[in-house]
């Protein structure tokens, strides 16, 4: 049995688009590995695409964080447990409560909104400094603004929700700190569910309001579910679309035929092929076993940890041949950037929506856009359980 020094491993210097070395070796000879955490735990580490999928969608694997032998990633804090990390039939109520908003119907009436955020934020761009950081005056707006319109969350806070979004996601944070930034956002998230209870609006807060008036849910749980997808709903595509700029820019074959193209399946298998290929949660789906799995020639004992890691899966050959190439115009639809089973992201046609209107816009309007700074200057997120970078300087 192979035990890895540590996960997350560190990435490359010369490769911050690609999985750690270490992983990729094991992926290789030993898909099935133990690893070791911060707290000397040795949970399963699967890296093959097909064990993935496998023990994603298993009842027999649960993602309730207050298991135990379940991997955490960081020292459990107090408070309230998002409902993402419990399992059904709790996940499914509190799930279905938040659902309709993110269909892919409702999610394409907002395409019009997304287009003209990003248009406006592109003309600010243009008509401000050059260089740019494009983190700041780009990509950090632009989730921010579409998730704070779909919530019903003021943008003007928008300094106080993403500072708090950093500590919580920062693994090198302590626990009373992030137990400090957890119970900021739950204390704003709970202010403005009292004031839509009040004066509902149109938006999600106010349509969870409705069903705290029925009984189904809870004033806490309604703030602790607007605290998740206020964090999920900018973070993550902030660092897509900046992660996402820098291989293009670092690949610009592949840009030019994205900047040149005005067919919308080739900017869907752009945006699905760069999912594949940066997958920013590099932490992996946290999982335990109930029972005992047998799976890649092992037994996964109940009780022991597993830990699936998208990156390297999304990375298989056996599924993506010649993964290591970014290609927009390879079939990647079968990513598991998203996740698989139940528990896969339940804003994911928001954030494809987002992608594909940024990633068709953003290179046709700035056609000489171009990196400011070498790529050895760039300072990535080797700390956060989201990978991006930092800032992004670009000229035009």
């Amino acid at each position: 049995m192979t035990t890895t020094p540590s996960f997350p491993a560190a990435r490359a210097a010369g490769c911050p688009f690609d999985p750690p070395p270490a992983i990729r070796s094991l992926q290789e000879e030993t898909p099935l590995a133990r690893v070791r955490l911060w707290d000397d735990s040795t949970p399963w580490l699967a890296t093959r695409y097909a064990d993935q999928r496998k023990l994603l969608s298993d009842p027999r694997v649960s993602a309730d964080i207050t298991r135990p032998g379940y991997p955490s990633p960081t020292p459990l804090r107090g408070g309230s447990i998002s409902f993402i990390l419990t399992d059904d039939p709790e996940h499914a109520r509190l799930r279905r409560m938040v659902t309709a908003p993110f269909t892919i119907k409702r999610v394409e009436t907002m395409r019009p909104g997304v287009q003209k955020i990003v248009d406006d934020l592109i003309d600010e761009m243009l008509a401000g400094p050059n260089p740019a950081d494009l983190v700041t005056a780009f990509a950090l707006p632009v989730p921010s603004l579409v998730i704070c319109q779909l919530l019903g969350v003021p943008y003007a806070d928008h300094e106080f929700f993403q500072d708090n979004s950093n500590v919580l996601i920062n693994r090198e944070t302590g626990p009373e700190a992030k137990a400090a930034a957890g119970a900021a956002l739950g204390e704003y998230l709970d202010k403005l569910i009292g004031e839509k209870l009040e004066n509902p609006g149109e938006d999600l807060l106010s349509g969870l309001t409705e069903r705290i008036r029925a009984g189904e849910l809870t004033r806490q749980e309604a703030a602790q579910m607007g605290v998740l997808m206020l964090i999920a709903g900018h973070e993550t595509t902030a660092n897509m679309i900046a992660l996402g700029t820098l291989a293009l820019l670092e690949h610009p074959d592949q840009l030019a035929l994205l900047r040149e193209t005005d067919d919308p399946k080739l900017v869907a298998s752009a945006v699905e092929e760069l999912l594949r290929y940066l997958h920013i949660t590099h932490n992996g789906r946290r999982r335990v076993a109930l029972e005992d799995i047998e799976i890649a020639g092992e037994v996964i004992r109940a009780g022991e940890g597993i830990i699936l890691a998208n990156d390297i899966g999304n990375r298989d050959p056996d599924v993506f041949p010649d993964p290591g190439r970014l290609d927009l115009r390879r079939d990647s639809r079968r990513h598991v950037a998203f996740g698989f089973g139940v528990h896969q992201c339940l804003g994911q046609p928001l954030a494809r929506m987002e992608l594909q209107v940024v990633y068709s816009t953003l290179y046709r309007r700035i056609p000489t856009l171009r990196l400011a700074t070498d790529l050895s200057e760039i300072d990535f997120k080797h700390d956060g359980s989201v990978y991006g970078v930092y800032a992004l300087p670009v000229t035009w």
